[in-house]
């Protein structure tokens, strides 16, 4: 029967065509044949009543039959998932819509499942998918990491039925169908154009489920939950798990971590280093070997941005990001007077001052190379021979690889300069062009000896 297109009805006419062959007396009809296999059928598996404590487990699972949403734009009909979670010992059961099966809707629909019931159960048992188990196993499944740190926040244990194994979860398997029965098919005729609209509907028909009497014991869903579980279940905490999304990155050269196009710095010294960055929707941490190494406030400003902390930098980087233009003048003062005037010159040029930096902290360097007098010097001879513009670096840089800035003005334009004579071997002159084109005519005039040697000009002067 397990074989593809195999059925009772072939398997009975098979038997009587054995029988045929080789009869042995009275042959089953197809009824008994059924009824005898569906006996021993019957004895093949035995199911194990499953006693479940007060308090102790929640089971989780989304149902096969889906709610639906109108988009009140387009009139398009969208699918959206029926969450469930129902405690073991009473049934109280909590149910939403929720958009997807992903994680961080599984995730706050779980949270919302323990608000509803107001405190915590020791364990939750969710079905493998996805959004729970990151490496699905019988035995020893991975847990996706978001889902694990949610259940290490509220102090609860997680533990995946086995896949292919409903009846792990049977009370859930039931509250599923319960829910399908008494909540989908109640808002069957009804359209929904938004899930809080589909969400406030739900939860009317699950209050009125769990406030319905039992059939054969005393009280209903509530009442039991009431005086079973919730006496032996733990509070909810105080402060209430905001979900995060976690990703694997890499530290740029700069120090950065790119999340959502946007970045953020971590230590420098993490530079090239594998982290794993959490961001929730106020936070974004970053975290290297299971420590957390760095948390900012998330940005949304336009992608792109960058965010980085003054700790993170390298003390090279933190000199240069704390050089204001005020600073700087004062820096350029100290050396001298005609140094502060070029550098005002400089910052003078740019809309914006930064842009002058880089010039500035050029002139840095250039005082501890020629000392603090000859750069002022120097200074004061660009100064007094600049253009409308002022003096640049480049300009007192050349005054002092000259070593001019200490010389009267006069004295550098009377210095002599060394030029090449008017006169000499490598020019031609109009002789020698005058003696190539008499050589071209006698090339050309078939009188002239086509043997003769060519004027090579050496006899031009």
């Amino acid at each position: 029967m397990r074989q593809k297109g195999v059925t009772l009805q072939l398997l009975w006419l098979e038997y009587q065509e054995a029988l045929a062959a080789n009869p042995q007396g009275l042959a089953y009809q197809y009824s008994q044949f059924c009824d005898l296999y569906g006996s021993w059928k019957g004895k093949l598996a035995l199911s194990m009543r499953q006693t479940h404590h007060a308090g102790e487990k929640a089971f989780i699972d989304f149902s096969g039959d889906q709610p639906t949403l109108v988009d009140p734009d387009t009139g398009e009909v969208i699918k959206v998932e029926l969450f469930v979670m129902v405690m073991g010992a009473s049934n109280y059961t909590y149910a939403e819509a929720t958009r997807t099966q992903r994680s961080g809707d599984f995730i706050a629909a779980t949270i919302r499942g323990f608000e509803y019931f107001g405190c915590v159960p020791e364990v939750i048992v969710p079905d493998q998918l996805r959004s729970a188990v990151k490496g699905p196993d019988r035995y020893d499944p991975e847990l996706n990491p978001a889902y694990l740190e949610m259940a290490q926040h509220y102090g609860v244990a997680v533990i995946p039925a086995r896949p292919v194994k409903p009846k792990d979860k049977a009370k859930v398997e039931v509250g599923v169908l319960i829910a399908q029965r008494w909540i989908l098919a109640r808002l069957r005729n009804r359209r929904f154009f938004s899930l809080d609209e589909l969400n406030a509907a739900i939860a009317e028909l699950v209050e009125e489920m769990n406030t319905r009497k039992f059939a054969k014991l005393e009280g209903c869903r509530r009442s039991a939950f009431e005086s079973i579980d919730r006496p032996v279940m733990r509070p909810l905490p105080a402060r209430r798990y905001e979900c995060g999304e976690w990703k694997k990155a890499r530290v740029g050269i700069d120090y950065h971590v790119e999340f959502d196009s946007r970045y953020y710095s971590a230590p420098y010294a993490l530079r090239q280093e594998r982290v794993e960055v959490r961001a929730t929707s106020g936070t974004i941490e970053i975290f290297h070997g299971s420590v957390r190494v760095a948390s900012h406030v998330r940005s949304y400003a336009p992608k792109g941005t960058y965010v980085t902390l003054e700790e993170h930098k390298p003390k090279s980087h933190r000199d240069y990001g704390q050089w204001p233009p005020e600073r700087m003048r004062s820096w350029a003062r100290s050396i001298g007077p005609s140094v502060g005037a070029v550098v005002d010159c400089i910052l003078a040029r740019y809309r914006n001052p930064e842009f002058g930096f880089r010039a500035v902290l050029a002139l840095t360097r250039d005082a501890k190379r020629y000392g603090d007098a000859r750069l002022d010097a120097a200074c004061a001879r660009a100064l007094s021979i600049a253009g409308p513009n002022g003096p640049s670096r480049q300009s007192v840089l050349a005054i002092l690889k000259r070593g001019i800035e200490t010389k009267p003005l006069a004295a550098v334009e009377d210095e002599p300069t060394h030029r090449l004579p008017l006169l000499h071997d490598n020019l031609r002159g109009a002789a020698y062009y005058q003696q190539e084109e008499d050589s071209d005519c006698r090339r050309n005039d078939p009188e002239v000896d086509p043997d003769a040697p060519a004027n090579d000009g050496a006899s031009v002067p």
